[in-house]
């Protein structure tokens, strides 16, 4: 199949010179770079790179709404909780 490209011409020189080096032609050496690089692993994006673990909280009186003021008050006690309880240790 035929395609156009607008490569830089940095580029093509740089593959010019290998398929010379190399005694191939340009088609032979542009086809082994576009293959290699797709056979690379496709990249993650950037939502499934850096997922974040939310704390767990665990309510023993579910008959209170859980505002956001509320789930950080409840936050903020068990943080506390557990300092007091690392400095006992």
């Amino acid at each position: 199949m035929k395609m156009t490209l607008d490569l830089p011409s940095e580029l093509v020189r740089e593959m010019k010179l290998r398929a010379a080096l190399e005694g191939r032609k340009l088609r032979d050496v542009a086809t082994e770079i576009f293959r290699g690089g797709l056979s690379q692993s496709a990249p993650q994006s950037e939502s499934a790179r850096h997922r974040v673990k939310l704390p767990l909280i665990t309510c023993r009186n579910v008959s209170q709404e859980l505002s956001p003021e509320r789930v950080a008050e409840v936050l903020l006690n068990q943080e506390v909780a557990w300092n007091h309880e690392a400095a006992r240790h």
